[in-house]
């Protein structure tokens, strides 16, 4: 099942064009990967607790549809590609407006830090599990690592 948050707008997220300003997008896209997180037991103690985070390589946003100001919006999770071990994950959020018409694509490319030693990290099997029990989208694929 598709991971999905519905989220009320607000005056801040729309710029003087009246429609919602392009980074708006992207914070939703963060606050639902919180959320996704939080709906898998992962909370901002258990990041501390295991010394881990996520961290992001590249976020790209395609727009596809103007969102105006006052309109609700939805906001998906899905995985694109996900190495072996989970330590790197490629996500694609889709937003689609008060219409349910597709508004944006956001893609996240990230992996897991070790909050010590700064440096890339194989998480814990339960950060490994989210992202492999996640809807996958089509083209998933695996993320092959260089040694």
């Amino acid at each position: 099942m598709i991971f999905s948050v519905q989220f009320k707008t607000r005056w801040a997220d729309f710029d003087a064009n009246i429609h919602m300003r392009h980074t708006a997008y992207n914070d939703y896209a963060a606050e639902l990967r919180l959320r996704f997180f939080k709906k898998h037991n992962i909370t901002i103690q258990d990041f501390t607790n295991e010394n881990v985070g996520p961290i992001l390589f590249e976020e790209n946003t395609k727009f596809l549809r103007e969102i105006h100001m006052g309109e609700d919006i939805t906001v998906n999770l899905k995985v694109v590609g996900l190495s072996s071990k989970g330590e790197r994950w490629k996500i694609q959020h889709e937003v689609f407006n008060q219409a349910g018409n597709l508004s944006a694509i956001i893609t996240v490319y990230g992996a897991w830090l070790d909050l010590t030693k700064r440096k890339l990290t194989v998480p814990p099997v339960k950060f490994q599990q989210i992202f492999s029990e996640a809807e996958k989208t089509p083209e998933f694929k695996e993320i092959l690592l260089k040694n």
